[in-house]
């Protein structure tokens, strides 16, 4: 059985919410769910949909970003999925976990994004220490002591 997941951040995002409903549709999903909640949320239809998956089932989703907020939160994913002999589907990235070249994909995909956000910590470090160095680096505005009038 192929099962849904659809998630925007925002109830605004009308449009995008139904376009995922009807690609998973078109894609013979058999039961969806929904919600709309910011991926940092307490995602309660993720959770539903992770426990109603069953051996041999697949999850699908549009895209990456609507199922997962990091590459460990993916893994947490990948592993619930992996345990209850199920499959993930990522039909933007044409990811499917049923085939060993599905799974490696993923995993190398899954290394990439952990390296780049590494490089990108380590630029930001690298751009902080050179501007403190330079007398240039003054930190995070700080909005509250800017406020406190109107906060009294």
């Amino acid at each position: 059985m192929k099962i849904g997941y659809v998630r925007t951040s925002t109830l605004e995002q009308v449009a995008g919410f139904e376009a995922q409903i009807e690609e998973l549709k078109q894609e013979g999903c058999e039961k969806l769910f929904q919600e709309q909640v910011s991926s940092v949320a307490q995602r309660e239809q993720l959770s539903l949909a992770l426990d109603f998956i069953r051996q041999g089932d697949t999850l699908v989703v549009t895209k990456l970003d609507r199922l997962a907020r990091s590459t460990k939160h993916l893994g947490e994913i990948i592993e619930v999925i992996r345990v209850k002999g199920a499959y993930l589907q990522i039909l933007n990235l044409g990811i499917d976990t049923s085939s060993a070249t599905g799974e490696l994909v993923l995993n190398l995909l899954g290394a990439v994004a952990q390296f780049e956000r590494q490089m990108m910590l380590e630029r930001q470090r690298e751009g902080i220490a050179k501007a403190k160095s330079e007398r240039k680096y003054q930190g995070r505005k700080p909005t509250a002591r800017a406020k406190y009038k109107e906060v009294l």
